[in-house]
C-alpha cells in the first residue's frame, strides 16, 4: 500500500551586504530514472528577480541554471515535492547470462560507453590492502554485490561531517570513519578497481517509521525523517544501474530518490556557483510529512479513529448490559510461522518439527498473562482419518472464582528441559501418590511394550532391512521400531495406578488381573495412558460397566471447595531440607522422612480391594477400570490423568499430584484426560491444524476484555515468531488459511442469548443471507458451495425455501411456549439446514454443533460459531469485525430481523457479488442500517479489510478516463474423486481467477473496453460515467481441473477502444506471473517483497496496435456482469 509524503527542503544563504551572484546550477530535481514516483514538484528561488533555464547534463540529470540580474542580500532555494512511497523490490532484475556470475567482463561496446565510470583513481596502500581482502572466486553477481556493500558498511563508521567535499578513499580507510558521501565514493573506487562500472549518486533519503517493529535486528527509525544522502550505483548488464548504499549496507529502495548521478562527486553537488567575497550565514532545513496513506493492514486506523471505535464499543456494551443480553464472545484465531513460509507444517500438514515448540512458546505467554496458577494440561487433540497419530492440544484451565488450581509453577516441567526423570522415579511417584490418596501402593504396576508383537514385526522385515537403519518406507514406523529395539523389549515404559473416585468420597484401587501377570501396551507412539490393554481387563456386563458420564451443563453447580482445603489434605512440611524443586531428579531421590510424617494418617485409609479374580462368566463389576499413569520421556515425568465425572474429584487429584511432585522435588507435566466440562472453569487451548496453529481463546463478556485479550494474543504471537498472514508465490496477501472463527454464547448454557431468544439466531441468519457482503468481505480465498463455510443458498438449491419453513415453525413454537421454547427444538429445526453440500454440520457459515444438541453434553453449550471469517493481519482489524458483530446482536435483540421472504439471489450471488464494488455497496447498506439503529459505525473503519480482500493491481488514466484493475472473488470447485496412494482424493480447482475492472469518466456511446480482444460487459454503477465488470480467466493449468482443454488466458491485455476512430487510446497488461519470467520458487519473506511481486505483474502500457473492430457483446444472461474468457 502506498503512502504519499511531502518533502520540503530549504537551503538559505544570507549575505552581510548586497552582492552579485554568478550563474548558479541547482541539482535538486529528481532524476529521470528515479523509480519512486514523483507526483508533484516545485522549485522556488529567492530573489524573485531571476531567470531559470532547465537543462540536462550528459548523464541526463536535471539542472536548473539560475541567472540573477541584480545584486541580492540572500539566496534561498526551496524544494517541495510529493512522492509516492510504494514498495520497490531492489532485486527485481535479470542480469545478462554472462553477467550472472562475478567476475565477468563487459562487452567491448559497453566498455567504450562506460569508460568514465570504469576509470579509477590511482591505487593507494590501504585501498590496495582492502581490495586484497575481497574474495575473487566465482559466485553469483548479486551475492557478490550484497557482500561487498556490507563489507564497506562494516569497514567505515558513519559520522556527520560538515566540511565540504569528499574524502579520498585512502583517508576514509585510514580514519575508518566517513560521511555518506565518503563511503559512497570509496565503494565507487572499489568497484572500479574490480572492473565494474560505478557512479556517484546524490539524492534524498526518506525513511518512515515502520508499522511493525522488527524481531531481528534494528527496526529502523523511530520518527519520519528525510535528508540529503549519497550512495553508489553499479552497472550490471541486463539489469542496468543498481543502487548500493554503503552507509546502511542495503540496496537502494523506494526511499532513495536520486537527484544527480555522475562519474565524479563534484558534478553531483546540489548547488554550484560563484559569489562575490562576503560574509555568509547558512541555514538548511528539511522535513517530510505524510499527506495521504492508503488503508493498509499494518496500521489500519489512526489514533482518532481508534478512539471513536473504542467509544462505540463501550456504548454497545452499555446497551447489551441494559437489555440483559448476557453475551460472551470467544474465538479461534490461527497463526503461522514468521520464519518458515515454505514448510509443509505451515501450509498443508497438521504436525511438523517446529510447530509444537512455537505452540509451547505462545502457550506459556498466554498462561503467564491469564493463569499463572492455573493448570497446564498437555493432552490429545483431534484425530482425523488418514493421520497416523492424533494431534496434541496444549490446554490451560483455571477457576472462575479466582482460586488456585496449581500452586507452584516451578513444579510444572518445561518440555524442552531434561530433568533426569526415569522409570524408577515414575514408579516412586505413583506409590507416593497412592499413599497421599490413602491407597495401598502395591497396586502400582509396570507397563511394557508388547514383546510378542515387536518380535513378530521384526520377523516380518526383509532379510536385508535392519530395523535400526533408515530403509523402511514409513518414517514413523521406522522410528517406532528403532526406538523400541534401542530401549529393549524388557524395558519398563511407564507405571500404572488403577484409580477411581468413590461415589461416597475418597478413592479406590485394585488389581487388573492381566493374563501373564504383565501389562503389555498396545503398540504405538502415544503416552502410556492411551495404550493400556483395556480389552484384557476382566469381562463386565454392560449394565455393570462404570461409564464416566459428562455432567449436564444446564444443571446447577455448587461453589467449588477452596484450593487451600484440598491442598491441606496432602500438605508436607517444607522443613525437611528437600532439594530445590528445579533440580534434576533421578529415581534414587526419595523423600522418606516426608512420607513417614504422613504414613500414620494414610495407613488407616488404605483399601485393599477385592483380591480374588472374578470367576468365569462372572461380571467383574468391582474392578477399578480407570487409571493414572506416570511415564518418563526425554528426562521429563508425565502424569496421565484418568477421567472423572465430578470436577471436585479432578481438582482433588490434581492437588495430590502437586503435593507428590513437591514431596519428591519432581516437576511434572499433566496429560491425559481433561477436567470435566464445567462452567466453573474457563480455559484456552493451543492446537495444531493443517498449516497453522489454532488458539481457542477464552470467552470475553465485555468490550474491554475483548480489546485486551485480542491485542495481547497478537503481541504474544509476534513475540513467539508467529504471524497472521501468508503471501502467495505471485505476491498476493492472504490470511493464514486457518480462519478466525468467532464463537458466541453466554457464561452458562442457559445464559446463551440464542437459547433465550431464538429470534436472535433467526435474525442473524436472515440478515447474512440478504447481505452477501457479510459472507464474502471477511472470508478466505476458498469460497463457494464446496468451501468450509458455505452460505445456506450455496449448499443446496432448496435450502432457502426449507429455511423459511423452519423459521415459521420456530416462531409458532415460541408463541405457543409459555416459558420459552425448549432448547433442543432450536437445534432440531436448523441443524439439517445449516450444513455444507455433503451434510456436514460443522462446515457451515453458521455452525450450531455446540448450541443445544441432545446427542451429548459437549454439544449443549449454548454456542454459535461463525466460520466465514479469515484471519485478519492486525488485532484492531479483528476487533473492528467483533464490534460489527456485537452491534448487530445488540440491534437484533431490540429489533428482530424477520423478513417475510428471504431473497433468492440465484446466479447473481456468484456474478455481481464477486465484484468488490457491489460488496462495498451492500456493506454500506449494513452500515447504514446500524447507524439508523443508533450505532455510528463508519465504512472507513473497514477500508483495510477491503484493501486486504480486494487489493488494487494497477490503474491508468487517459483523456480524463481512469481504468482500475482490482482483485475479485472466485468460487473454486472441488473435483470428483480420483485414485491416490492408499485411497481416493478430491482436488480443488483453484486455476480460475477473477478481476474487477472499473472505468470512470467514460462516454459509453463512444468508448468500449476490451480484454484480450473481447468486449467487457461494463455495467453502470448508477454514477454518471462510471462502469464496472468482472473478467474471469484461467490463470494456470493444474493437472486436475474443470475443462482441462482450455488453456491459460494470461497475460490479460486491456484496451480502451475509441469506436469512432477504431483504435485503442491506451491499454495495460496484467500478468499472473512476472512479465520478465522471474518466477520465484519460494514464498515472499515479508509484505514488502510480496507487494513488490504484485506491482511487477502490472504494466501500465501495452495496448493493441492497429485498427480494432470490436464484436458485439455475447449474451450471458446468467452472469451479465462477467466476461468469462473460457466461453467462445
Amino acid at each position: 500500500m502506498s503512502i504519499h509524503v511531502a518533502l520540503n527542503h530549504v537551503t538559505h544563504y544570507r549575505y552581510d551586504r548586497p552582492i552579485s551572484l554568478a550563474p548558479q546550477v541547482v541539482r535538486l530535481r529528481p532524476a529521470p530514472h528515479s523509480r519512486t514516483p514523483i507526483l508533484s514538484y516545485s522549485l522556488k528561488i529567492t530573489p524573485a528577480q531571476h531567470f531559470i533555464n532547465w537543462q540536462q547534463d550528459p548523464q541526463a540529470n536535471y539542472l536548473a541554471r539560475l541567472v540573477f540580474p541584480e545584486k541580492t542580500r540572500e539566496f534561498r532555494v526551496e524544494v517541495d515535492l510529493v512522492a509516492e512511497m510504494s514498495v520497490i523490490n531492489p532485486f527485481d532484475f535479470f542480469p545478462e547470462p554472462y553477467a550472472t556470475t562475478f567476475p565477468f567482463a563487459y562487452e567491448a561496446w559497453q566498455r567504450e560507453e562506460l569508460e568514465p565510470y570504469l576509470t579509477p583513481l590511482p591505487r593507494t596502500p590501504l585501498l590496495t590492502e582492502f581490495l586484497a581482502t575481497i574474495p575473487r572466486a566465482a559466485r553469483a553477481s548479486v551475492d557478490f554485490l550484497v557482500d561487498l556493500n556490507q563489507r564497506v558498511q562494516h569497514k567505515v563508521g558513519y559520522v556527520i561531517r560538515l566540511e565540504p567535499g569528499v574524502q579520498a578513499p585512502e583517508e576514509t580507510l585510514t580514519l575508518a570513519l566517513g560521511s555518506c558521501r565518503d563511503s559512497a565514493w570509496l565503494l565507487v573506487q572499489v568497484l572500479r578497481n574490480l572492473g565494474l562500472a560505478a557512479r556517484f549518486v546524490s539524492g534524498y533519503l526518506i525513511q518512515l517509521v515502520p508499522d511493525v517493529k522488527s524481531l531481528d535486528g534494528p527496526s529502523g527509525t523511530d520518527h519520519d525523517f528525510t535528508d540529503l544522502h549519497a550512495w553508489c550505483e553499479v552497472y550490471l548488464p541486463g539489469a542496468g544501474w543498481i543502487g548500493l548504499d554503503p552507509t546502511s549496507g542495503l540496496f537502494a529502495g523506494e526511499g532513495h530518490i536520486p537527484l544527480a548521478c555522475s562519474p565524479q562527486p563534484s558534478s553531483a553537488s546540489p548547488i554550484t556557483g560563484l559569489t562575490e567575497k562576503c560574509e555568509c550565514q547558512f541555514e538548511h532545513h528539511m522535513q517530510v510529512e505524510r499527506v495521504w496513506e492508503a488503508p493498509r493492514v499494518t496500521r489500519p486506523y489512526s489514533d482518532e479513529q481508534w478512539q471513536t471505535i473504542e467509544a462505540l464499543g463501550h456504548q454497545i456494551d452499555a446497551d447489551l448490559v441494559r437489555d440483559d443480553v448476557r453475551l460472551t464472545m470467544g474465538g479461534e484465531p490461527t497463526f503461522v510461522s514468521i520464519d518458515d513460509h515454505d514448510g509443509g507444517e505451515w501450509n498443508t500438514e497438521a504436525l511438523g518439527p517446529t510447530k509444537r515448540a512455537r505452540a509451547a512458546e505462545i502457550f506459556q505467554r498466554l498462561r503467564d498473562k491469564y493463569a499463572p496458577q492455573g493448570l497446564p494440561h498437555f493432552g490429545q487433540g483431534k484425530w482425523y482419518p488418514g493421520e497416523q497419530l492424533p494431534r496434541w492440544s496444549l490446554n490451560c484451565f483455571w477457576r472462575r472464582d479466582g482460586q488456585v488450581m496449581w500452586n507452584n509453577p516451578a513444579l510444572y516441567a518445561d518440555e524442552s528441559r531434561d530433568y533426569g526423570a526415569d522409570g524408577q522415579l515414575a514408579g516412586r511417584f505413583l506409590r507416593t501418590l497412592a499413599e497421599h490418596l490413602a491407597i495401598d501402593p502395591k497396586y502400582v504396576f509396570a507397563a511394557y511394550e508388547d514383546v510378542y508383537y515387536h518380535l513378530w514385526r521384526e520377523d516380518r522385515l526383509p532379510v536385508n532391512v535392519d530395523p535400526f537403519a533408515s530403509r523402511l518406507d514409513d518414517p514413523l514406523e521406522r522410528e517406532r521400531l528403532a526406538k523400541v529395539f534401542r530401549q529393549g523389549l524388557d524395558a519398563v515404559v511407564g507405571h500404572v495406578l488403577p484409580l477411581q473416585a468413590r461415589a461416597q468420597g475418597g478413592w479406590q484401587s485394585g488389581p487388573w488381573y492381566l493374563r501373564g501377570g504383565r501389562c503389555y501396551l498396545v503398540p504405538g507412539d502415544s503416552p502410556v495412558g492411551y495404550r493400556l490393554p483395556l480389552d484384557s481387563q476382566p469381562w463386565v456386563a454392560k449394565a455393570d460397566y462404570p461409564y464416566v458420564h459428562a455432567p449436564d451443563p444446564t444443571q446447577a453447580f455448587p461453589a467449588l471447595p477452596a484450593h487451600s482445603e484440598m491442598h491441606a489434605q496432602f500438605a508436607i512440611s517444607r522443613s525437611l531440607g528437600l532439594p530445590a524443586v528445579n533440580a534434576a531428579v533421578s529415581g534414587e531421590h526419595f523423600a522418606e522422612k516426608a512420607l513417614e510424617r504422613v504414613a500414620d494418617a494414610l495407613a488407616h485409609g488404605a483399601d485393599s480391594g477385592n483380591e480374588s479374580p472374578p470367576r468365569a462368566g462372572e461380571s467383574a463389576s468391582l474392578v477399578t477400570r480407570t487409571s493414572l499413569s506416570a511415564q518418563a520421556r526425554n528426562g521429563v515425568l508425565y502424569i496421565f490423568m484418568p477421567p472423572t465425572e465430578a470436577l471436585e474429584d479432578y481438582l482433588e487429584l490434581i492437588a495430590a499430584v502437586e503435593a507428590t511432585a513437591e514431596a519428591l522435588a519432581a516437576p511434572v507435566i499433566v496429560e491425559g484426560y481433561e477436567p470435566p466440562s464445567d462452567p466453573r472453569l474457563t480455559n484456552f487451548r493451543v492446537t495444531p491444524d493443517p498449516g497453522v496453529i489454532e488458539v481457542n481463546i477464552q470467552p470475553s463478556a465485555s468490550w474491554d476484555e475483548l480489546v485486551a485479550r485480542t491485542t495481547h494474543l497478537y503481541e504474544a504471537a509476534h513475540l513467539s515468531r508467529l504471524c497472521t498472514e501468508k503471501f502467495m508465490l505471485d505476491g498476493r496477501h492472504t490470511g493464514t488459511g486457518g480462519g478466525n472463527h468467532f464463537v458466541f454464547g453466554g457464561a452458562t448454557t442457559l445464559d446463551s442469548p440464542f437459547l433465550r431468544r431464538p429470534d436472535l439466531l433467526r435474525s442473524l441468519i436472515s440478515y447474512w443471507h440478504n447481505h452477501p457482503s457479510l459472507s464474502y468481505l471477511f472470508s478466505g480465498l476458498f469460497i463457494g458451495p464446496t468451501s468450509q463455510s458455505p452460505r445456506v443458498d450455496e449448499a443446496r438449491n432448496d435450502s432457502v425455501y426449507e429455511l423459511e419453513i423452519a423459521f415459521s415453525e420456530l416462531s409458532s413454537a415460541t408463541a405457543e411456549a409459555a416459558e420459552g421454547i425448549a432448547p433442543w427444538v432450536i437445534d432440531r429445526a436448523l441443524r439439517n439446514l445449516l450444513i455444507d453440500a455433503t451434510g456436514n454440520t460443522h462446515r457451515a457459515e453458521f455452525c450450531i454443533d455446540k448450541l443445544y444438541s441432545p446427542d451429548g453434553a459437549t454439544g449443549r453449550l449454548g454456542l454459535l460459531e461463525m466460520r466465514a471469517f479469515e484471519m485478519p493481519p492486525h488485532a484492531r482489524m479483528s476487533l473492528a469485525q467483533q464490534l460489527l458483530l456485537r452491534a448487530l446482536i445488540a440491534h437484533f435483540w431490540r429489533t428482530p430481523y424477520a423478513p417475510e421472504r428471504l431473497l433468492r439471489w440465484g446466479t447473481e450471488l456468484h456474478d455481481r457479488f464477486m465484484l468488490p464494488h457491489f460488496v462495498q455497496q451492500d456493506f454500506d447498506d449494513v452500515i447504514s442500517d446500524l447507524r439508523g439503529a443508533g450505532y455510528a459505525l463508519d465504512s472507513a473503519w473497514f477500508a483495510p479489510h477491503f484493501e486486504f480482500r480486494f487489493p488494487v493491481h494497477g490503474s491508468i488514466s487517459v483523456l480524463g478516463m481512469e481504468l482500475e484493475l482490482r482483485h475479485a472473488l472466485e468460487p473454486w470447485n472441488v473435483m470428483g474423486e480420483q485414485g491416490s496412494v492408499g485411497g481416493t482424493a478430491r482436488y480443488v480447482d483453484s486455476s480460475l481467477e477473477r478481476l474487477q475492472v472499473k472505468l470512470s469518466g467514460m462516454a459509453a456511446e463512444r468508448y468500449v473496453l476490451t480484454c484480450n480482444g473481447r468486449r467487457v460487459p461494463l455495467r453502470s454503477t448508477g454514477k454518471v460515467g462510471e462502469f464496472v465488470a468482472g473478467v474471469r480467466y484461467r490463470a494456470w493449468n493444474p493437472p486436475s481441473a474443470l475443462h482441462p482443454t482450455i488453456g491459460v488466458h494470461a497475460p490479460l491485455v486491456f484496451d480502451l477502444v475509441d469506436t469512432w476512430m477504431k483504435r485503442s487510446l491506451a491499454g495495460c497488461q496484467y500478468h499472473v506471473e512476472h512479465p520478465g519470467g522471474r518466477n520465484p520458487d519460494r514464498y515472499p519473506v515479508n509484505a514488502n517483497e510480496a507487494e513488490g511481486r504484485r506491482l511487477a505483474r502490472f504494466t501500465p502500457f501495452g495496448h493493441s496496435p492497429g485498427e480494432i473492430e470490436v464484436a458485439p457483446l455475447p449474451d450471458n444472461a446468467g452472469f451479465p456482469f462477467t466476461l468469462d474468457l473460457r466461453r467462445s
